[in-house]
C-alpha cells in the first residue's frame, strides 16, 4: 500500500515566550490566527504524546498561505545553551516563507530591525534556478528565509527528477553510508 500525503498542515516551532513570539509572528510578519493562544496544558497523556517526560506547555496556531505556523511555549525546557543549533546541525530545520518580491519584504522587515544574515542569494542556474533567497532569524534566533520564485522550469526539473530516480544508489548503499 502506498502512503498518500495530502499535504503539509503545519509546522511547529518551539519558541521561549509565546507574547513575544506572536508580536513578532503575527503583528510583524502578518500571520493571522487560526486559534488564540491556549491554556497551559499538562498531564500524562500530553506528556506521552510530545515524547516530553512532565511536559507543560501553551501553544497558538497562525496562517501562512496554506500551511499552519504552530508556536509551542514549554514551561520547562533543557539546558541546551542560549540559542538553536546551527542550521548544518542534524535535527536543524527553518521556515521558509514565500514572497512576491524578497528584496521589498526584506526590505521592510530591515525597517522593522529584523537583521539579516545577508544580501538576496540569486539563482539562475540548477535545480534552484529562479530562487531569490535570504535567511533572518526570530527572536530566538530560529531560522527562518524568504524566497521569491522568479520562475521555474517544471518539464527540466521533472526530467532531472526522474533521472536521479533512475541512477541512484540503492537503500542499501545509502544506509551503508550513515554511521550507526
Amino acid at each position: 500500500m502506498a502512503i498518500t500525503i495530502q499535504a503539509i498542515h503545519h509546522v511547529g516551532l518551539v519558541v521561549r515566550d509565546l507574547d513575544r513570539s506572536i508580536w513578532f509572528y503575527h503583528d510583524l510578519l502578518g500571520l493571522p490566527f487560526v486559534n488564540e493562544p491556549t491554556p497551559w496544558f499538562e498531564g500524562p497523556e500530553l506528556s506521552v504524546g510530545v515524547g516530553v517526560p512532565g511536559a507543560r506547555l501553551r501553544q497558538v496556531s497562525l496562517l501562512a498561505g496554506e500551511t499552519i505556523m504552530e508556536l509551542i511555549e514549554y514551561a520547562e525546557r533543557p539546558d541546551g545553551g542560549p540559542q538553536p543549533p546551527p542550521n548544518n546541525n542534524l535535527g536543524a530545520a527553518h521556515v521558509c516563507f514565500k514572497v512576491a518580491d524578497v528584496a521589498a519584504t526584506k526590505a521592510e522587515l530591515e525597517s522593522h530591525g529584523v537583521a539579516f544574515y545577508s544580501e538576496v542569494n540569486v539563482v539562475d542556474d540548477g535545480p534552484l534556478a529562479g530562487w531569490r533567497w535570504v535567511y533572518f532569524s526570530d527572536p530566538d534566533g530560529l531560522a527562518l528565509e524568504l524566497v521569491e520564485i522568479a520562475y521555474y522550469d517544471e518539464e527540466a526539473r521533472g526530467l532531472a527528477a526522474a533521472e536521479y530516480l533512475r541512477s541512484r544508489p540503492s537503500k542499501e548503499q545509502a544506509e551503508s553510508r550513515v554511521p550507526a
